[in-house]
């Protein structure tokens, strides 16, 4: 196994100039020791990864958690600040904040996220309620939160389908009978060569009785921008005498901010002295303008867009834990109703601006394509994509544990959970002729109007038994159930006016037959609507029939639908069925209190779904086998603690997105992958001093060839569904993308009394080296025969070390804190992205914030 380790150097240097910092700054004085306990330093953390409150150290799970007052201490509000400080995790995103990706153990093929394709393959929880998502993860606002717990590798016997590779889970604050307190914390930051920002948080909790309480969390923040979008104009053939627009209307300093505000609600009732009631609700409003990514074309930090760019993510949970005993068995269920909408508005440019060259011998886009108004004269053919998502997710889970101080333990239970998403996109080009548009769309060149539902049904159940009393053998298994469907319309309109075998019509501009739509495609979209009889538009056509209904839409918003079986006189939506189980085996040996070690075998999956084109087939559910080593210890009376575990993973089959011929997504099987990785904790608290270092090693590469299509042998020499050859996109030992071979990350914090306050330093680093942002070295451009490597002309996920700053002081009422953050400003890069699929010629890098600088204050009450 080799380990790159040219980033290492870098790293320690500014480490090591960071942790100095606030080391001078202490005094060398000795401060009392911290409680044990505490979750934030300490070296005692109480999790629930097992379904059961444990100690972390004796949870045989490699698994990392940050505390309410680590999360305080690293300021951390939101995915970005969290997954930072996490080694196992990595995300990918596509320009704006709830667009993220998660990877976990470089479980990662590049691609995910599409509202059409492959469910998450991390799984996401606020408390006990899955909250994973498809199209970007619920970017949940980090406030008055007890923890977040990372569960590495399958959880799939607890936690079901979509922790194929892992699990987060943010555990809130609950709400506390013991007396009335609250706090507020305020912040106001500036970036450095962008704007201003900061936030106000603040919680109450209420007793309400003896046996009830509540506790209410609200926030609001403003992230400052720092892209430019820069004055710039784009020209297209024919030139000399083509089209040239400008941006000058959208040109902007600090183009991408961000308003978050929101809040949430719990409500604990005792009922008796066993059973327990707690329903939550929360809430959350993030408005984002403009562009997170930079155009590396331009220079840093720099964009030249030309339509307006937004977007809108609104989500609601309504939530219900219901805890009590039967006997001596704890009995839990946990239900809860997520609904998310987001609106956006893309620029598209790119788009043309790429098929312009790509049509060049043709007049470029505008002389390929038809894009006239009603007059017939020619308008410009740039696109801007408005787009809607309404995400809607119920999920139950009924538990039951037997009491844990038995040598013989049981967990086991019932869940299902109905997850659907109303999917629209409007490719909108600014006076477009109604003939050319999708039919009752004006001005729409392209629409995406699909409902999608996934299902999923499962029984659980995990069995311990202490065979010595410092040896634990632990079965479980999952049986699970899916049922996935997707209905609707996506595509091009068809000019009513329009035969494919018809007589001459004077459409101005074309002295022939008139186009069936701007694009000229007769395929794709409302040609291959159902009729009446069963046939699709096109094929009625071509069988001669002229007395031609269209089905009515299935999916409100649509035309028709071309999505879809036709069963009996309807169209019903495609579906994608199966069952299967996963599985873990785990013994863990306890030879002292302090040391706990085990051996684990793991299972998880992710569930198939179904392809939008025709031509291509379902995609069938991937399997990840995990086989770990873990060793966790306590030393020196709790002054250290290390953690670390190795394991090999063997990702079976696993999905691949992509975007295929005319930047349609596909998603295919590829081939096997082997993972194989080392990660650890190390953790020292004394007095006021604090110390930890965390890293994640990670060797992920595909086992055979890659195919641009579905071969089944690996050997890419079958043909394209379109009639283009097959070939190797990505050869057998490639790397997988996305995730680093190495990241780290270390944090120092000192505090020493002074009078009536603690004064504090402290200096967090975190590392990682470069990854692929793409897996394919061939792919086909477009339509054509064209060939291009994805991962050359996105280039690649440039390593970056990160430092930042604080000092500070707490009293017992109020606190007070100085910090910067990327204290070097160094540019990182989180994500790389195009536009579309044959958009080589831009690549857009999504960063690190830049250097910013900040004061925070705190009162408590």
């Amino acid at each position: 196994m080799r380990i790159a380790t040219a980033g290492f150097p870098r790293f320690l240097l500014m480490t090591t100039t960071a942790l100095l910092a606030p080391a001078s700054i202490a005094m060398a004085q000795d401060a009392a020791p911290q409680a044990a306990a505490d979750q934030g330093g300490g070296n005692v953390i109480i999790v629930t990864a097992q379904k059961r409150s444990e100690n972390l150290q004796n949870v045989p799970i490699s698994i990392q958690a940050l505390g309410t007052q680590k999360l305080d201490q690293l300021n951390v509000s939101n995915f970005n600040g969290y997954t930072q400080q996490l080694p196992t995790v990595v995300a990918q995103s596509a320009g704006t904040p709830g667009t993220n990706i998660i990877y976990m153990r470089g479980v990662a093929s590049g691609g995910d996220g599409n509202h059409s394709g492959s469910l998450p393959s991390v799984g996401v929880y606020l408390d006990e309620q899955p909250v994973t998502t498809i199209g970007g993860n619920l970017d949940v606002h980090v406030y008055d939160i007890a923890r977040i717990e990372s569960l590495a590798g399958p959880q799939g016997t607890l936690y079901g389908a979509s922790s194929e590779a892992g699990t987060i889970r943010i555990i809130t604050n609950k709400p506390d009978t013991s007396g009335y307190y609250g706090r507020m914390d305020v912040e106001l930051n500036k970036v450095h060569k962008g704007g201003t920002g900061g936030k106000v948080e603040g919680m109450v909790n209420i007793p309400l009785s003896q046996k009830a309480a509540l506790r209410i969390v609200g926030f609001y923040e403003k992230d400052a921008g720092f892209i430019d979008n820069v004055p710039g104009t784009r020209s297209f053939v024919p030139q000399p005498g083509g089209i040239t627009i400008n941006n000058n209307q959208f040109v902007k300093k600090n183009y991408n901010d961000t308003e978050i505000s929101g809040g949430r609600a719990l409500l604990k009732v005792d009922l008796d002295d066993n059973w327990t009631v707690t329903p939550g609700l929360m809430y959350q409003d993030t408005r984002s303008h403009g562009s997170y990514g930079y155009d590396t074309s331009l220079g840093d930090l720099q964009v030249q867009h030309f339509l307006p760019e937004y977007r809108r993510d609104i989500f609601a949970q309504a939530s219900l834990t219901i805890e009590g005993k039967i006997g001596s068995w704890d009995l839990t269920y946990a239900g809860a109703y997520l609904d998310r909408k987001t609106f956006s508005s893309s620029d598209y440019t790119d788009y043309a601006e790429a098929y312009d060259s790509l049509y060049s011998s043709s007049g470029g886009i505008a002389g390929y394509f038809y894009y006239k108004d009603n007059a017939g004269n020619q308008i410009k053919p740039i696109q801007q994509v408005i787009g809607q998502d309404h995400f809607k997710k119920m999920s139950q889970e009924l538990r039951i544990a037997s009491p844990s101080s038995e040598p013989l333990r049981f967990v086991g239970g019932l869940f299902y959970q109905r997850q659907s998403n109303l999917i629209h996109q409007d490719y909108k080009v600014d006076g477009l002729a109604d003939l050319l548009s999708v039919n009752g769309k004006p001005g729409t060149l392209w629409l995406t109007q699909q409902h999608r539902v996934d299902k999923d049904y499962a029984a659980f159940g995990e069995l311990s038994y202490d065979i010595l009393p410092n040896l634990t053998a632990t079965a479980g298994g999952r049986y699970f159930k899916y049922d996935n469907s997707l209905i609707g319309f996506f595509g091009f309109g068809r000019n009513p006016a329009y035969y494919q075998f018809g007589p001459n019509y004077p459409f101005p501009g074309t002295p022939n037959n008139p186009p069936p739509n701007a694009a000229g495609s007769t395929q794709t979209g409302v040609a291959g609507c159902y009729t009446s009889d069963g046939l699709t538009l096109r094929n009625a056509q071509l069988a001669g029939e002229t007395n031609i209904t269209l089905l009515p839409p299935a999916v409100g918003g649509s035309p028709c639908t071309n999505l879809g079986d036709y069963v009996n006189g309807s169209v019903v939506p495609k579906r994608a069925k199966g069952d299967g189980g996963t599985y873990r085996f785990n013994l863990t040996w306890k030879p002292d209190r302090n040391v706990t070690a085990y051996a684990t075998v793991s299972r998880g999956f992710r569930p198939g779904g179904i392809n939008r084109r025709a031509d291509v087939a379902s995609y069938k559910p991937d399997y990840l086998t995990n086989f770990e080593l873990g060793l966790k210890t306590t030393l020196f009376d709790g002054l250290l603690r290390f953690n670390m575990a190795v394991y090999q993973q063997n990702w079976k089959n696993f999905q691949f997105s992509y975007l295929g011929a005319n930047s349609f997504t596909e998603i295919h099987n590829g081939p096997d992958a082997r993972i194989r990785g080392v990660e650890f904790d190390a953790n020292v608290v004394k007095g006021g001093f604090s110390f930890n270092f965390g890293g994640a090693y990670t060797d992920a590469k595909t086992r055979k060839n890659l195919c641009l299509g579905d071969d089944p042998t690996y050997q890419c020499k079958d043909v394209l569904p379109d009639g283009r050859p097959d070939a190797v996109s990505a050869t057998a030992g490639t790397r997988l993308p996305i995730t680093p071979q190495w990241k780290l990350v270390s944090t120092l914090r000192y505090t020493t009394p002074v009078g009536a306050a603690k004064v504090y330093g402290q200096a967090n680093a975190t590392y990682q080296s470069s990854s692929a942002a793409d897996i394919r070295s061939l792919s086909y451009i477009g339509g054509t025969t064209d060939t291009y490597s994805p991962a050359a002309s996105l280039g690649r996920i440039n390593a970056f070390t990160q430092v930042n700053l604080a000092l500070g002081s707490d009293w017992d009422k109020y606190s007070l804190e100085l910090f910067a953050t990327n204290v070097f400003d160094k540019r990182g890069d989180l994500a790389r992205f195009a536009e579309c699929g044959s958009c080589t010629q831009r690549t857009y890098v999504v960063p690190n914030q830049p250097r910013t600088i900040g004061i925070r204050a705190g009162a408590k009450f």
